[in-house]
């Protein structure tokens, strides 16, 4: 029977039917002995990096791998002072990008400089190999938490804290007054009238 010594001084004997990458697992991998178990152990993990360098290697890479966040980064010096603000880089894939512009004389002029602009990229390092221009609208709608959304909240109907409560005329239930302001009872009761 093999001793799991045995297997580790096996394991590091150089043998020349064994490729370099498996001599390597095979190093890498650590046992500990508890009474008559060999335990295997992961491999020390390797000491911990600066987050400067971590990102530096991130953007490495996303620059190699020809990602879309590299592009997002660079677009103002490429695109160009007027006519970034006006358009953005919306998909990469397999060498295509999509690019959005605003409706009018920017979706116009980012097409009578598709080839321009494609040159730049080119000349930035990135292996695009066409540009699709297509209609953007950049004004996305509001995001959770903006100003807007805290505004409606502030007033809605729904809330006891800012209407009080009352009874619903229809069922008799308590809720928020502001509802009974609106619809003339609750929503529960505004609901199953909507049905």
């Amino acid at each position: 029977m093999e001793t799991s010594r045995s297997r580790q001084r096996r394991a590091s004997e150089p043998s020349s039917s064994r490729s370099g990458s498996r001599r390597q697992r095979v190093e890498a991998v650590q046992t500990r002995q508890v009474g008559n178990v060999a335990l295997l152990m992961p491999p020390a993990r390797p000491p911990a990096s600066a987050l400067a360098s971590c990102l530096d290697n991130l953007q490495q890479e996303w620059r190699r791998d020809g990602h879309l966040a590299a592009l997002w980064r660079e677009w103002p010096r490429i695109a160009g002072p007027q006519l970034a603000p006006h358009c953005r880089p919306l998909q990469l894939q397999r060498g295509l990008l999509t690019v959005g512009a605003a409706p009018g004389p920017w979706l116009q002029a980012l097409q009578y400089n598709r080839h321009q602009l494609l040159g730049s990229l080119r000349g930035a390092g990135f292996s695009v190999r066409d540009v699709r221009v297509q209609q953007h609208h950049p004004g996305a709608p509001a995001t959770p938490g903006s100003l807007s959304e805290a505004e409606v909240w502030a007033v809605h109907p729904s809330r006891c804290d800012v209407h009080g409560l009352a009874d619903c005329p229809a069922c008799g239930r308590p809720a928020p007054a502001g509802e009974m302001a609106r619809w003339g009872h609750c929503s529960f009761c505004r609901r199953a009238d909507l049905a």
